[in-house]
């Protein structure tokens, strides 16, 4: 009889079984067999831990699989939309970051980015895919606040050749338009706010194109001026431009406190772009000035000629765009809409006189 049970006890043990009888957290509420990752005869799965507990033949094939599918589902999702955005962009001021960043750019900068040790390439290949995905997702993300500004500008560089040559006819002269109304985007509700047309469809669309560009020719010229005259020093540039920039800043304020006090309502970008054009005509007077100067010897007088000429163009353009930007009707209180009016084109003729620079004219 002891013969027979030994040799039943011993049959008993090695008989393969289909599951696992111990595990670490509860396998049996769902996990993978003990034969590395068989089919488990109470549950089913695959593969999966859904109980919280892991085999012990195989404690890591789990992070894995999931790891791996992962990157199958990035993969997918790239190869469907190679554009898309990645919704959490790389946080470029972490400390972590930056530090990987800056070992990426040391490895590269010492000659081993390319050809050197395990290390450096795989430092090289990080900052490589950091600089990809800074691109991606917009540079303009990394600077707060600079995306909205970004933004709101855009409408103001939508231009074309076509519209700049009109527009700069516009300005120049003005006494030969009639129509001085801008056109308005047909509403999408009942309750929309107006919307105007951008300046490559309406020409009477104010744009910060013009007036930067007029604004840096101007600037280029006096140093022509200063440059012929044997009198040109690097800084004339910024003395020029921050003396431009700041009469165009005080201007802007004094017209904004105007449509305040009138209630009236009016976009910043609007005013700069308004009282920017004067720069085009300034660009005119002192190209006059320079060419006449050089050649015949009267820069003075040439480029005073053409300044009452542009004074008062600037003057009038900004007269019918003020009397169609402030509404008819404005604050009982506050100052007349037709003073205003008259008072913010006056103004040019000031302002274009202040930012002149006809020292070395000959």
């Amino acid at each position: 009889c002891l013969r027979s049970h030994l040799i039943a006890t011993t049959v008993h043990l090695h008989t393969p079984t289909h599951t696992t009888t111990m595990s670490t957290g509860g396998f049996y509420e769902g996990g993978y067999s003990g034969y590395g990752g068989g089919t488990n005869n109470n549950t089913g799965s695959g593969g999966y831990n859904y109980g919280g507990g892991y085999s012990q033949s195989q404690p890591t094939a789990a992070p894995q699989q999931q790891q791996q599918q992962q990157q199958q589902y990035q993969q997918q999702q790239q190869q469907t939309n190679p554009n898309s955005m990645d919704p959490t962009p790389m946080n470029f001021w972490n400390p972590t970051t930056a530090s990987m960043a800056m070992s990426a750019a040391n490895a590269f900068a010492s000659g081993k980015g390319g050809t050197g040790d395990a290390q450096s390439q795989v430092m090289f290949g990080m900052a490589e895919s950091m600089g990809k995905q800074f691109l991606e997702t917009g540079w303009a993300r990394a600077v707060p606040g600079l995306e909205r500004s970004m933004v709101a500008l855009r409408p103001y560089f939508a231009v074309d050749n076509g519209y700049v040559k009109r527009k700069m006819g516009r300005v120049l002269f003005p006494f030969m338009f009639k129509d001085w109304m801008r056109q308005e985007k047909e509403p999408t509700g009942p309750d929309s706010p107006v919307t105007y047309a951008l300046p490559s469809h309406d020409e009477n669309a104010p744009d910060l194109y013009i007036p930067t560009m007029s604004l840096l020719t101007y600037v280029l010229l006096c140093a022509l001026c200063y440059g012929t005259a044997g009198k040109f020093n690097p800084e004339v540039l910024p003395d020029v431009t921050t003396k431009c920039l700041a009469t165009q800043i005080l201007e802007v304020v004094c017209i904004r406190i105007g449509f305040y006090l009138m209630e009236a309502p009016v976009a910043i970008f609007d005013l700069l772009s308004y009282t920017g054009y004067k720069y085009l005509g300034l660009s005119v007077n002192m190209l006059s000035g320079v060419a006449l100067g050089h050649f015949v010897g009267y820069g003075h007088r040439a480029y005073y000629f053409t300044y009452l000429w542009t004074a008062t163009a600037v003057s009038y353009f900004i007269l019918k765009v003020m009397a169609n930007t402030i509404p008819r009707i404005t604050s009982a209180v506050g100052p007349k809409r037709q003073f205003m009016v008259l008072g913010f084109a006056g103004s040019q003729f000031a302002t274009c006189w202040f930012v002149s620079q006809t020292k070395f004219l000959d």
